[in-house]
């Protein structure tokens, strides 16, 4: 069985296979936490990534709701203003099945 660490790792090496450049990896603050922030040209991505072995007991994707949307957005926030930043950016979410991921994008765009 994977543990979550696993799957952020897999998600990780996908986005730097597609160009984007890795800035923070579980980004914590009050609120919550966000797996991994990178950048995709110009535009901050912050990126949920959930894990599975099997859609048995329903999709991973599933687990990805408004409560977490909120307190990711707490965080987008304060990562930031932690770091003075100024851009556009946009929320993912990556899911990891055994031989696949499945890339959500712009899930909340600002």
């Amino acid at each position: 069985m994977r543990r979550g660490s696993e799957y952020e790792e897999i998600a990780a090496r996908y986005l730097e296979n597609l160009g984007y450049l890795i800035l923070a990896k579980n980004y914590h603050c009050g609120s919550g936490e966000i797996d991994i922030v990178a950048l995709e040209g110009k535009e901050l991505v912050f990126v949920e990534v959930k894990g599975g072995r099997d859609t048995e007991f329903g999709h991973p994707a599933e687990r990805f709701n408004a409560k977490k949307l909120t307190r990711m957005l707490s965080c987008v926030f304060r990562f930031m203003e932690e770091r003075s930043l100024d851009m556009p950016f946009r929320i993912d979410l990556l899911v990891v099945l055994e031989g696949r991921i499945e890339h959500y994008k712009n899930l909340g765009y600002y």
